[in-house]
């Protein structure tokens, strides 16, 4: 018999642009280790993967968490504006 296995997805999105990648991996894999697998970072500009920046279902983990079957390994991007900045601004032109 085989070595058991999970399936995560591993999702980034920006702006209308979203890559939603299902891979297979050994159970017991880290964050880490799902990333390179799915080979997202190939398929991204330069610089867009921070590894300090990730979370699974909006809840932020560090990149040697193991995942767990069905996982959603989320990378996010830096917010180009603060939010309280952007809700001053919308506030202003009310």
């Amino acid at each position: 018999m085989g070595e058991p296995t999970i399936v995560v997805d591993v999702v980034y999105a920006a702006g209308e642009r979203q890559i939603a990648l299902r891979i297979e991996l050994p159970r017991g894999s880290s964050a880490r280790q799902a990333i390179d697998r799915s080979g997202i970072v190939e398929k991204l500009p330069e610089g867009a993967v921070d590894l300090q920046q990730l979370g699974v279902f909006g809840k932020r983990i560090e990149p040697d968490r193991i995942v767990q079957d069905g996982d959603r390994i989320e990378i996010y991007r830096p917010l180009l504006l603060n939010p309280m900045e952007a809700r001053r601004k919308r506030a202003r032109w009310r």
